[in-house]
């Protein structure tokens, strides 16, 4: 069910979208990862998913759980609830798990979607699941004009992997300051690959 639901939002969205690809050589290949993407719009996961290969999870706010059908479509793509603003500590487990299952990881660290396009201040919660699951971090830029329409030219950036055992030396009791490391780490080249792609 999964790579069918897959296969037909990935037409969907090349019909959709003019939808292009740099950087999946950085892509590890027979790893799970944990993709941390800035966020433009509701189409970032099938966006960053699409090029990649295995199967992914993602958190998605619990709002969009209450229609049914919706609920149903993006629970077979790998969704995941999430509670913003209530100390949610549950999802990272849920994060971990499914990383340790075998999905690959794809987050938002700046939590909302960006009205700008820029790249805002991002949260530590990809920093951890990374130290706690010790799976490397992809940074991914996704850079489209002021509104996602039909036909819209889309660039899907995969950056070079980080590896959290270059920032935390301990991954059993990882301290704030390594984590924060990390985050500004991921930050950093998300900034880079979408600010990269609109100086072009």
């Amino acid at each position: 069910m999964y790579y069918f639901i897959k296969f037909i939002v990935n037409i969907a969205f090349h019909i959709a979208f003019n939808v292009h690809f740099e950087g999946r050589e950085n892509i590890p290949d027979g790893e799970t990862v944990i993709y941390a993407s800035n966020h433009r719009s509701y189409a970032d996961p099938p966006l960053v998913g699409c090029s990649a290969k295995g199967k992914f999870a993602f958190m998605a706010k619990e709002e969009l759980f209450k229609n049914r059908f919706f609920a149903w479509l993006i629970r077979n793509l790998g969704a995941f609830p999430v509670s913003r603003g209530k100390g949610d500590t549950g999802v990272l487990d849920t994060a971990v798990n499914r990383l340790k299952s075998g999905r690959s990881l794809i987050i938002f660290p700046e939590g909302t979607r960006s009205k700008d396009g820029k790249v805002h201040r991002g949260h530590s919660g990809a920093a951890v699941i990374s130290a706690r699951s010790q799976k490397k971090i992809v940074p991914v830029g996704i850079v489209f004009g002021e509104k996602l329409k039909f036909r819209t030219k889309v660039t899907v950036k995969y950056g070079k992997p980080i590896n959290p055992t270059e920032y935390i030396d301990n991954f059993d009791e990882p301290n704030s300051r390594q984590l924060v490391k990390l985050k500004n780490c991921y930050m950093e080249e998300i900034k880079k690959l979408v600010e990269g792609e609109e100086n072009e």
